[in-house]
């Protein structure tokens, strides 16, 4: 199994922030920001000594949720910072930006890390739609044709036009192109059926976390592999990536109460105002093809902030423990849905850097020669 290291970089340094949106930055300190984005990015370098096999990026506006605005930046950095954990971009919100950087950016990328790209190519959350202010209805038609125009960009060698719904373009030649060829493996999230099939017809791993229950997951892989059958070609455990917050501590008890304590300001302080975002914009655009879907999210994190650590363990979506407890966890997981990447966010909420950093060697040291042995070998990319 192949273990993701994966980092919000939340602002810590607020008791609450209301529900407004978007959320005042008068709150923002920045020369305690950089004394954050220095301890962040230490700690994702350091995951690559804890014996993590990818480093995960993100994109997130507005908020105090996440303070990575543009993940190629902090891949750039870590292309400098690491030498053989994959650098996976979980990503560009590919319908926000312009498709034709996109594909630069992450060419850049993979060519500055020696080929060591995993290109997320995400669609976001709804609330990113009303800070860039986009209609929500045009996001699964806008990341079907910005999909096409990048593999295009990576793959074609020579100029070319681009006459879309969305985007024009009167030649295309980017400058530089990747190192994996024909392109870097691609990572698509999974939260619903629809997207999961996408994934799977344009063979892109699946990414799913932040889910209400092992079900939801279940049925999510089902539909991937279904339309990857259909295809032509056959998903392996190395192409589907779960994800969990965790937090891993000497006691039981210890790593409990401090997974309570980031939680709390999780759900709280971080996402009072992106909750607010989300249901404007579910409300008022058609951001999932199927509109049960859009209700089944506010449902699903309504469901999260009122239940128990116990309850989001027995979930699936959270892993809290003593090393030996979270082997347990990690191998039930495996277990129940036979995914070969799992995606792990240690910084869950304000949980401090050195309950983190303990809790990521406790990794290296007492869960990873445990539980390498689940799944396969198989090399992503190769």
């Amino acid at each position: 199994m192949k273990f993701s290291y994966f980092h919000l970089m939340p602002w810590t340094h607020v008791e609450e922030v209301g529900r407004d949106w978007p959320i005042s930055n008068r709150l923002f300190d920045p020369e305690v920001a950089t004394e954050d984005y220095q301890a962040y990015i230490d700690q994702m370098a350091y995951a690559e000594e804890c014996g993590f096999d990818w480093i995960g990026c993100n994109e997130h506006h507005y908020s105090p949720y996440g303070m990575m605005t543009n993940p190629d930046i902090i891949g750039g950095a870590l292309t400098q910072r690491t030498k053989t954990a994959k650098l996976a971009m979980m990503g560009a919100l590919v319908p926000m930006l312009n498709p034709v950087r996109v594909a630069e950016e992450y060419a850049m990328l993979d060519v500055m890390s020696g080929g060591r790209l995993i290109a997320g190519l995400i669609r976001g959350i709804p609330h990113e739609y009303a800070a860039y202010n986009m209609a929500g209805d045009e996001s699964w038609p806008r990341f079907r044709e910005a999909v096409e125009l990048i593999v295009k960009a990576w793959t074609e060698p020579e100029p070319f036009g681009w006459d879309g719904e969305f985007y024009q373009f009167k030649s295309v030649s980017i400058w530089p192109r990747p190192r994996q060829q024909p392109y870097p493996p691609m990572l698509m999230s999974a939260s619903t059926p629809d997207s999961a099939r996408f994934a799977a017809q344009h063979r892109a791993m699946m990414g799913i976390t932040n889910f209400k229950d092992l079900q939801v997951v279940k049925d999510v892989i089902a539909a991937y592999k279904a339309a990857a059958r259909e295809a032509g070609w056959e998903p392996g455990p190395e192409h589907i990536l779960v994800g969990a917050n965790v937090c891993i501590a000497d006691t039981d008890d210890e790593a409990r109460k401090w997974m309570e304590q980031g939680a709390a300001y999780l759900f709280g302080p971080l996402s009072g105002g992106p909750r607010t975002a989300q249901k404007l914009v579910l409300q008022r655009t058609r951001y999932y093809e199927d509109s049960s879907i859009g209700q089944a999210s506010l449902d699903r994190r309504a469901t999260l902030k009122s239940t128990t650590i116990d309850e989001r363990i027995e979930l699936g979506g959270v892993i809290c423990g003593s090393p030996e407890t979270v082997v347990q966890q990690i191998r039930r997981l495996y277990d129940e849905l036979g995914h070969g990447v799992m995606h792990m966010v240690f910084k869950v909420g304000d949980i401090p850097n050195d309950v983190v950093t303990h809790g990521m060697e406790l990794f290296k040291e007492e869960v990873l020669p445990a539980v390498r042995e689940l799944g396969v070998e198989v090399e992503v990319g190769a």
